[in-house]
């Protein structure tokens, strides 16, 4: 008994802060990053980045598109760039480069550890015979997955990586979800999707997908509403609160 209709046959998941809590990690590089480049730009809203500013403008988008969404609440457009600017430059991709570099040294510093109830729940899953795929905006989903060790529940990766090679739409969008999807050889509507971010159960929603699991991190009543709104069919603290549900 996992919590999911009985037609399901593939479960796509989103990793950070849905398998693994680097979550707070990325948090943490975005916040120094912004805080950083807004303090030294000399035009436009500069307060601070806020944990608001994460979930609604950072959680779960690609990189890039988050640096763009973000930046524009403070009034802020910068140029493209290429995506292998230096971490200095004033560019999209040079501050989303700032960001990942922050990232991969706290990561190397301090591993990564999966949630234990996300791991009895692939388990479970496993065990169920359902295929198992993660969808994720982080160019560092394969590290991610092998730093955690739940690689070997994982048929199919889509990451920031794939996003970007195929030219996907990121989260809201359904693209990448999709692409999950098929890469496991289900159809939407027998698969669940698995989201603790509001962009991604609006894409898990836009896609048809059978069922969106919507996981309440933050532990706050707001966000699982707001989890509710955009699209969840059930929200959960923890994908443990899943096993034994009829």
């Amino acid at each position: 008994m996992i919590g999911l209709p009985d037609s399901t046959t593939a479960c796509l998941f989103d990793l950070d802060g849905v398998l693994t809590s680097t979550a707070t990690l990325h948090e943490a590089a975005w916040r120094k990053t912004f805080d950083s480049f807004l303090a030294g730009w000399p035009e436009g809203d500069r307060e601070p980045f806020t944990h608001v500013d994460y979930l609604a403008s950072v959680d779960g988008r690609p990189r890039a598109d988050g640096v763009r969404t973000f930046l524009a609440t403070r009034g802020i457009t910068l140029p493209e760039g290429t995506p292998d600017d230096s971490p200095e430059l004033p560019t999209v991709h040079g501050v989303g480069n700032r960001k990942n570099e922050l990232l991969l040294a706290t990561i190397e510093e301090q591993g990564v550890e999966p949630y234990a109830g996300s791991v009895a729940y692939l388990k479970a899953a496993r065990n169920a015979g359902l295929a198992i795929g993660v969808v994720t905006s982080s160019a560092n989903g394969e590290a991610v997955l092998a730093s955690a060790h739940l690689a070997e529940y994982v048929q199919a990766r889509v990451d920031g990586v794939v996003i970007a090679r195929d030219g996907l739409a990121g989260k809201p969008a359904p693209d990448s979800f999709l692409t999950g999807a098929r890469a496991l050889g289900a159809s939407p509507e027998r698969t669940a999707v698995f989201e603790d971010a509001i962009s991604g159960v609006e894409a898990g929603k836009a896609g048809g997908f059978g069922y969106v699991v919507g996981v309440n991190r933050a532990g706050t009543a707001d966000h699982a509403d707001a989890l509710r709104a955009r699209g969840a069919d059930i929200v959960v603290d923890d994908l443990a609160d899943l096993l034994g549900a009829p």
